[in-house]
């Protein structure tokens, strides 16, 4: 697997002293479409989220949300990977890690570079590389209510 995601989870030991409970190069890729690769780091369920436990919430199935929880990713996307317009019933916060993307939305198109950040709030977009490398963003997808513009509600989609 070329698109690598080293993971390092703390958590406590039996006598409640803070420790590495997890450091790995992870293996638990998936694919959506084709050109994008993930790594899904951690999940949380529920709002407080629990921090008990020695269960690896990364391994947790996971889509494009869960409800009431969050998902902690990185995406790969290749150069010229496959359209997906799609609405998630999410706020995403993102980070270009390397490389560079087009997001598109209805009636736009925004470039971003290694270093930019996105809040993604509910809209239709769709990501695709134009360039010759690959992009990877961490992304932090955080349960929301689906969005209510102009008298609609916009559920997720795609």
């Amino acid at each position: 697997m070329a698109f690598q995601v080293r993971r390092v989870i703390t958590g406590h030991n039996t006598n409640g002293k803070a420790v590495v409970k997890i450091d790995e190069v992870a293996t638990h890729a998936f694919t959506g479409r084709p050109g994008a690769t993930g790594i899904n780091v951690w999940t949380t369920e529920g709002f407080p989220a629990n921090n008990d436990g020695d269960d690896d919430a990364g391994l947790r199935k996971a889509g494009t949300t869960l409800p009431n929880g969050t998902i902690f990713r990185v995406l790969e996307f290749a150069p010229g990977l496959a359209a997906r317009n799609h609405r998630t019933d999410s706020i995403d916060y993102i980070v270009v890690m390397s490389g560079e993307i087009d997001m598109e939305l209805d009636d736009s198109v925004v470039h971003l570079k290694a270093g930019d950040v996105m809040v993604q709030r509910g809209t239709i977009h769709n990501w695709v590389n134009r360039g010759s490398a690959p992009c990877v963003l961490a992304v932090i997808l955080v349960a929301a209510k689906s969005v209510e513009a102009g008298g609609k509600v916009l559920n997720a989609v795609g």
